[in-house]
Parts: C-alpha cells; structure tokens; sequence
C-alpha cells in the first residue's frame, strides 16, 4: 500500500509543472464602448418640455 502511494506521489510530483512568465507583447485590450445617457438624458428632457408645452397630446 506505501510503495503505491509513494509511486503515484512520485508520479503527480513529476508530470506536474507550473511555468509563469511575463508576456513578450503587451496586452491590447480593445474596447466598443457607446454611451447612450447624455442623449437620452437631452431626449427626456425635450420630450418633458413638449408635454409640458402640449397638455392635450394625450
């Protein structure tokens, strides 16, 4: 029982390696960003005026 734990100890042990290393390239991180508050935030607010100004529209 020993001599088999002792062996698959040895084995993980040995096909087990970690490597870490900084990247030759720098990371590019490209991003599509669209925002959208500002014009919503003027749409709102014109559409606030036109029914304050146009009681009746609905």
């Amino acid at each position: 029982m020993k001599l088999t734990f002792v062996i698959a100890a040895a084995l993980l042990s040995s096909a087990c390696t970690v490597k870490m290393a900084a990247p030759e390239k720098p990371i590019t991180i490209n991003l599509n960003v669209k925002i959208e508050h500002e014009v919503r935030v003027k749409v709102e607010k014109q559409l606030d005026d036109l029914f304050q100004q146009e009681d009746d529209l609905f």
